[in-house]
């Protein structure tokens, strides 16, 4: 983990990205932690977090992740409830293997998908929580504040989410709980293991 987060943080930490404004285009992506495996990401927000879901997604395509997107499609007023709900719906069907959601906290958007049946969404705010959400919860949705957080911080986030492993080990138990919680509350089996 310490390796990932410090080749993220030498990357460029929060300094601006050469190229076009970000009113223009979507900034390019700076060097980064080695990539990951690519898959299938679901990606949504509503109006307050519109931009940062289409620069996020840029960013994840550039770097050879294959984008489903959610919505929505501009910044005029749309609900969150709605946006985080068919991300989360993606990835406990196993059509994407991950997501991620952009309100302008990050809170609501987590406690849609949270209600999903399978899905472990975690709202991050650092690349600590980032790291801590994978390897130790194994979240398989990830919520971002478009209000709190930049283009260049979100982006670090997103990239220390997807690359770090869950450890398993004594964390499988935990992860074990929270399903079982799931099932008591919801009936049926678990999915969205991803």
């Amino acid at each position: 983990m310490r390796k990932v987060v410090a080749s993220i943080v030498g990357s460029g930490g929060d300094a601006a990205p050469p190229g076009p404004s970000p009113a223009s285009a979507p900034a390019t992506a700076a060097p980064s932690a080695p990539a990951p495996a690519k898959g299938i990401i679901a990606v949504g927000s509503d109006h307050g977090g519109f931009r940062l879901k289409e620069r996020l997604g840029f960013r994840l395509q550039e770097v050879g992740w294959q984008i489903i997107d959610c919505g929505t499609d501009s910044t005029e007023a749309a609900d969150y409830p709605e946006f985080a709900h068919k991300v989360a719906e993606k990835v406990a069907s196993g059509e994407a293997s991950v997501g991620i959601i952009v309100d302008g906290a990050g809170i609501g958007s987590s406690m849609v998908a949270n209600k999903v049946p399978g899905v472990r969404a975690a709202l991050c705010y650092d690349l600590s929580s980032a790291a801590n959400s994978r390897e130790h919860n194994h979240a398989n949705v990830l919520t971002l504040g478009a209000g709190l957080v930049g283009e260049n911080l979100a982006w670090q986030i997103v990239q220390t989410w997807l690359a770090t492993p869950w450890a398993e080990g004594r964390h499988a138990a935990r992860v074990a709980m929270i399903d079982e919680v799931d099932r008591r509350y919801r009936g049926g089996p678990v999915r969205g293991r991803g």
